[in-house]
């Protein structure tokens, strides 16, 4: 039966609206809509041959290193994990995984320990909730940097959002929070600190890993901690507000999902569903004068009158409140005495040498203003620049590539300032949408003044550089890139420096759209069909989602073209195989809307997470292991379905290999209501870092004082911490036998 208290996929993530109205090219071709029927063995939430997490401790098999050595590693050789509804975490026997750093675990020695019961302060040194995406930073036993210690190490650790119900975090807060306005100032404040990055330090001691929560490297970014404003917009007018009269910096880093890691050792973290923590009051288009500025706003999702997320700026008249009413409310000509340039300061890459607390971090403004998901690096070659490619994770968004006019210098691998090197690579250079062609070829679009298409657009005429890095979607719109099912994370295949991008879902793909908001589907965005979850549910779109993957042309990270086929769609093993499970997965690989997606440097495999709301009545989210091929190794595939009229319409798209039971299967689930995301190893592969966010996200606010209740008591029901209330986690994953992970 379908569980009630799932949640669709809107509200998972609440800020995938589509804001995008402009007629960009969604093809000509049309996917008939089909149901497509589950026949799925329902009660068995594991096998003999899964380890349930809790029910292990961590321990190695006593072999040496030679033995290990020597035995012949097969990758993806260990038994699929079977599909699970379980509260637990699932990893395949012969793994152990414990809890390592959950929401709340203090990060200094004089920070009390996490009561868990909503009574808890000071979360500016505590863990921030909903861990996402996250990065590793290597420690010699000195202390200093390195890239080859295995057993020490800084954690950079994205805190993505709260645990929502109506308008308040209800697991941050004793009694489940106020869900009406105003809100009060102390639980505004709790929320403020849980959001951002923390940087954590941790070790092995022994067969086991742990953080240190007195390390003097431990600290936090939070929605209010001071931050530089860098590349074409910084000192711009856009960027002027009361805080910050010049434009050269704001306060806070906010909805922090995908990260990236450079080649000179710093942290990139990507804001995304940034845009609805602010709010505009009706009024404020006339108080604008109808200056083009209500035109930004409304394609970034704030039309006036947009209601607010928290209500934050509810909670009092402190500037720190003030700052989320987006609007003009001040008499000056440049927005020095108000926030009606706020919203500009959100919604980029920021960098942070997650070495040196003492350093402020930088908004790199050069690489776009958009909902960003992870920073994919090409392949550092010396004498080439560099190229960094981007998500906008909301339906009907974009697809971007950074270009950097500097050439990669070797040298800048172990650079004295690893800011300075920002500076040289990520605030010059060419920025880029994607347009994909029915023909599986696509070209890089310049986002720049000089594209005649930017130059001639009268929906919103661009000033400058700086007005294209703030109002990037618009100018996506100026050129005609391709509207796409929400860009997730991206990641380069070191194999062979391919790019895949994880298309999670998309709700508003239609046979035969209505409204500005709906899409046909196109060859890279092919499908558009129903889906029964449970019995009687229909998820219309594309809710299962797709992986793409594109290979630069013959310059490579400066190609301003490329070819792209689908890697792997995501489907149920009884779905319909030509038309949505084009695929062929079977019930050990079947999936539903990949997000997370991580190419591992030192295996190559390809790990794939789920954050979803289509498939979670026969399975909790997981993370799936891959061994991909290459653009090109499957078919074309030319999908027909019929329209109301009678017609026929065509829609060609091209799919990879189907991938054999060797090539790819489930390694992980995890427990109820969460996403699993976030992924780093340690430089020898045999460690491994996952994030588990927001178990239990689908508790009712009125249950909070039952924890019988709750549709999730993870971790604390395999003994991590006090208190019974489900907390978000990195856990860390071991091999008993000592090998690598995925082997």
């Amino acid at each position: 039966m379908s569980n009630p208290t799932d949640l669709d996929i809107s509200y998972i993530d609440p800020d995938d609206l589509n804001n995008n109205t402009s007629n960009n090219p969604s093809f000509e071709s049309v996917l008939d809509a089909r149901l497509s029927r589950r026949s799925v063995l329902r009660g068995s939430v594991g096998t003999a041959a899964a380890a349930v997490f809790g029910s292990l401790a961590a321990s190695a098999a006593g072999l040496g290193e030679e033995a290990v050595a020597a035995q012949r590693e097969k990758l993806l050789g260990f038994k699929e994990v079977a599909k699970s509804l379980a509260d637990s975490v699932t990893v395949p026997a012969g793994y152990t995984a414990s809890v390592l750093y959950a929401l709340g675990d203090p990060l200094t020695a004089s920070t009390p320990a996490y009561k868990n019961d909503g009574t808890d302060s000071d979360y500016e040194n505590r863990a921030g909730d909903h861990h996402d995406g996250m990065e590793w930073f290597g420690l010699d036993n000195n202390g200093r940097p390195s890239t080859t210690n295995n057993n020490r190490a800084l954690l950079a650790i994205n805190h993505e959002a709260t645990t929502d119900e109506k308008l308040s975090s209800f697991f941050l807060h004793a009694n489940g929070g106020t869900s009406s306005l105003p809100r009060p100032a102390s639980e505004v404040d709790k929320e403020f600190a849980i959001h951002g990055v923390s940087v954590v330090e941790v070790r092995r001691k022994g067969a086991k890993w742990e953080y240190l929560k007195d390390s003097a490297y431990n600290m936090r970014l939070t929605a209010l901690t001071e931050i530089e404003i860098a590349g074409p917009a910084r000192g711009n007018p856009l960027m002027v507000t009361r805080f910050s009269p010049n434009g050269t910096k704001t306060r806070g880093t906010l909805n922090n999902c995908g990260t990236g890691k450079t080649p000179w050792g710093t942290f990139l973290t990507g804001e995304e569903n940034w845009a609805g923590y602010f709010t505009r009051p009706k009024g404020d288009d006339a108080a604008r004068e109808g200056n083009k500025s209500v035109t930004a706003l409304v394609r970034y999702g704030r039309a006036e009158g947009a209601s607010t997320r928290h209500g934050w700026e509810t909670a009092g008249k402190d500037d720190r409140f003030a700052r989320w009413m987006n609007a003009k409310t001040g008499t000056s000509t440049n927005g020095s005495d108000d926030y009606r340039n706020e919203l500009n300061g959100m919604g980029y890459i920021v960098e942070m040498d997650a070495y040196d607390k003492t350093r402020l971090a930088k908004k790199r403004t050069g690489l776009g203003r958009f909902a960003h998901e992870s920073a994919a690096f090409s392949k550092a070659v010396p004498g080439q620049p560099l190229a960094i490619y981007q998500g906008d994770d909301s339906r009907n968004e974009y697809i971007y590539k950074w270009v950097s006019a500097a050439k990669w210098d070797a040298a800048d691998a172990n650079p004295a300032d690893r800011l300075a090197a920002g500076d040289k690579y990520l605030d010059h250079g060419k920025l880029y949408a994607a347009r994909f062609n029915a023909d599986g070829t696509g070209q890089w679009l310049e986002l720049s003044p000089t594209n005649p298409a930017i130059a001639a657009y009268t929906k919103y005429p661009f000033a400058d550089q700086a007005d294209i890095a703030v109002n990037t979607r618009l100018a996506g719109d100026a050129v005609g890139a391709t509207r796409m099912d929400r860009p997730e994370w991206g990641s380069v295949n070191p194999a062979n420096g391919e790019i895949y991008f994880a298309l999670t879902n998309n709700s508003n793909r239609r046979v035969e759209p209505s409204g500005s908001s709906q899409l046909a589907p196109d060859s890279a965005n092919p499908r558009a069909y129903s889906d029964i979850k449970g019995t009687a549910t229909v998820q219309a779109g594309n809710p299962n989602g797709h992986i793409l993957r594109m290979k630069e042309g013959a310059a490579g990270s400066a190609a301003t073209s490329f070819t792209w086929d689908v890697y792997l769609f995501g489907a149920e093993a009884s779905a319909a195989p030509g038309s949505v499970n084009l695929s062929k997965l079977t019930g050990e690989q079947d999936f539903s809307s990949p997000d997370g997606l991580v190419f591992s440097p030192s295996t190559g495999i390809c790990w794939i997470q789920t954050d979803d709301g289509a498939y979670t009545d026969v399975t909790n989210c997981m993370m799936l292991a891959g061994l991909p091929g290459q653009v090109g190794d499957g078919r074309k595939v030319t999908l027909n379905y019929p329209k109301a009229d009678g017609g026929v319409l065509a829609v060609d798209t091209y799919v990879g290999k189907a991938p054999t039971p060797d090539k790819l299967k489930r390694f992980l689930v995890g427990p109820v209501a969460c996403e699993i995301t976030g992924l780093a190893e340690t430089p020898d592969g045999k460690t491994m870092f996952i994030n588990i966010q927001h178990p239990g996200e689908n508790t009712v606010q009125a249950n909070i004082a039952d924890p019988a209740k709750y549709t999730s008591q993870w971790p604390a029901n395999v003994g991590y911490g006090a208190g019974k209330r489900p907390r978000s986690a990195t856990i860390v994953i071991t091999k008993n036998d000592g090998g690598r992970i995925g082997s």
